[in-house]
């Protein structure tokens, strides 16, 4: 493709997988990112460094929320396909500095949004979130299920992203698939989630925080299976669905053209079995600080990826042990480069 895609997050962690993934593909990819300090700026430095090596990638430094700097970006670039991964992340942190969520999520998905109907944009992918399933109990969880009740700020943001999305679809027919991501983990993550958080903790004998006791479960789904079904997204813009009635809505599809699709492994583990690996990986066993539930956290979550494989021909598979033990041995590697 000539025309450059867009990705926004480019040095958060899928963004980046995502953008390698695109630009080995061969597609010019202008990246746009920020370097907030939500957590070390300098890991998101690797992987920009990373992604530099290529001769297509074009980096910008833009934080989303520079109403006159997104505008000066798709005036500049015509963008067909933008895959929009740039956010605030974290479901606790939200409880902590809301008005970063305000600013990210919701002010800088309206100005790519804005971005993508002046550019009249062929797909905007975006991600969301599995936490806009919020008090949803029943399991798997699927893109058609009701999701009015989230549980946390985040949650909340990402549900109006998918909203402000399908307004947009059907002002302006704006194709627009939302990506509700599952626990993504793997090499290049992210250092405040629990995979990274455990591993490096047991590496260093200090103690992981169990939180519900260990009792949660989480749909794990490992990065590669996330680029794959993210760059086999991006070649299907999402048509309107005819049979799409307002007397009985599905809420994963409309008559605009818009989607929303679970990217899950759709096999949740146990906290506990997670530890269980790491400690295996690693060869040396946790100590485990038992707490509570926390507020803005779910017990479960569980993907029904169905959706998924019928429009793609893919769904994310990865085997856990298989994701943890390859994360750990990067970590490792990498630990090992950082100290050097």
């Amino acid at each position: 493709m000539k025309e450059p895609i867009l990705v926004t997050g480019a040095a958060g962690f899928i963004g980046m997988h995502v953008a390698r993934r695109l630009l080995a593909d061969g597609h010019h990819v202008v990246g746009v990112d920020n370097f907030n300090a939500y957590y070390d700026p300098r890991l998101k430095e690797v992987r920009v460094t990373e992604l530099k090596t290529f001769s297509n990638f074009q980096f910008e430094k833009i934080d989303i929320a520079d109403r006159r700097s997104m505008a000066e970006l798709f005036a500049a670039h015509r963008f067909l396909d933008v895959v929009h991964l740039a956010a605030q992340a974290g479901v606790r942190h939200s409880l902590i500095d809301p008005y970063a969520y305000l600013d990210a999520n919701l002010s800088g998905f309206l100005n790519v949004l804005e971005g993508c109907r002046r550019a009249q944009c062929r797909h905007l992918l975006y991600a969301s979130s599995s936490s806009v399933y919020g008090a949803n109990t029943r399991v798997p969880f699927r893109a058609s299920d009701n999701v009015d009740h989230p549980l946390s700020l985040y949650g909340a943001t990402k549900k109006a992203n998918e909203l402000m999305a399908h307004a947009y679809a059907h002002l302006f027919a704006l194709p627009a698939t939302g990506l509700r991501f599952f626990t993504v983990y793997g090499p290049l993550g992210r250092p405040d989630m629990a995979m990274w958080l455990f591993t490096e903790a047991v590496m260093q004998g200090r103690p992981i925080k169990l939180f519900n006791n260990g009792r949660m479960r989480r749909d794990f789904t490992y990065i590669d299976d996330v680029v794959e079904a993210v760059v086999r997204l991006v070649r299907r813009p999402p048509a309107p669905n005819p049979a799409w009635s307002g007397d009985a809505p599905d809420p994963a599809t409309s008559l605009a053209p818009w989607h929303i699709y679970n990217i899950g492994n759709s096999q949740p583990v146990e906290i506990t079995e997670i530890v269980r690996l790491i400690e295996e990986a690693i060869g040396k066993p946790a100590i485990r600080e038992l707490l509570p539930m926390q507020p803005g956290d779910v017990a479960q979550t569980y993907a029904d990826a169905t959706d998924l494989e019928r429009a793609v021909g893919f769904r994310p598979k990865t085997p856990i042990d298989e994701g943890v033990h390859r994360f750990v041995e990067w970590l490792r590697n990498y630990n090992a480069r950082v100290a050097s």
